[in-house]
């Protein structure tokens, strides 16, 4: 009892002048609602969230699969495809690091509507879909930054719709290369793109693998891109291939 009124007690009766006093529970306030950090929170390990190591080529998930939790890339890129009714594939979008992917759980999906695969070796950080629902609702800080990135991501899909509705397969090539090699996004421009295969470019352009090889022998030639990315073959695009898109 003694020790309950000592911390009940007022500043005056403890003999703590009124300004040294607020000070010390300014303090104690800080330490007991430490800011939330969600750099930190995408980074390291805890309850509902882990660090998973997924190889080059290897499924993340399959379409059909259980959708129990998002993925945040932390080093690697990550293809994103979806198969018709009828077997045919296409790559609907390729997420770098710093990216989400599998948010869908989010939104009532209970299966996957498509599959996730590495295109190089790859880092991400498992959230389960509670864990995930929680923070959301908890951290404004965290829940700002994902709604920021749902609307980046929302208008790079619509960017992408006007583009296939309005521009040539030649232009639209272009445009993913450069969009792979990270040109117009923040920081240095990540030049060499990983290997992709060319029927995946068809995929993602929209066109034949034909028409994707004839273009890509073109830029090679005007010395927009070439092969020389490193031991893998990956494709080094050059800030000059922005000609063609700005090109009418």
């Amino acid at each position: 009892m003694l020790q309950a009124k000592v911390i009940n007690a007022s500043p005056i009766a403890l003999g703590l002048p009124l300004k040294e006093n607020t000070n010390m529970a300014r303090i104690a306030a800080m330490k007991n609602t430490a800011e939330f950090d969600p750099e930190l929170f995408l980074a390291t390990i805890g309850q509902g969230r882990k660090m998973v190591a997924i190889q080059k080529k290897q499924r993340i998930f399959t379409q059909g699969d259980p959708a129990d939790a998002v993925f945040y890339v932390q080093k690697g890129k990550v293809r994103l495809t979806v198969v018709s009714q009828s077997g045919k594939e296409a790559t609907v979008g390729i997420v770098n690091a710093g990216n989400f992917f599998g948010e869908g759980a989010l939104a009532g999906q209970r299966v996957r509507m498509g599959s996730a695969a590495a295109m190089v070796d790859c880092e991400l950080l498992q959230v389960e879909k509670k864990v995930m629902m929680g923070v959301l609702h908890r951290e404004h800080a965290f829940s700002d930054m994902f709604v920021a990135y749902l609307l980046a991501r929302n208008i790079r899909y619509e960017e992408d719709l006007v583009d296939q509705l309005f521009n040539s397969s030649e232009k639209r090539l272009a445009r993913v290369l450069l969009l792979l090699a990270h040109f117009g996004k923040e920081g240095v421009p990540q030049t060499v793109v990983p290997k992709i295969s060319q029927e995946s470019l068809a995929e993602m352009v929209g066109t034949t693998r034909s028409r994707v090889s004839f273009f890509m022998n073109r830029f090679r030639k005007l010395g927009f891109v070439d092969y020389s990315g490193g031991p893998e073959g990956g494709l080094q695009v050059h800030s000059s291939l922005l000609g063609v898109v700005l090109h009418d």
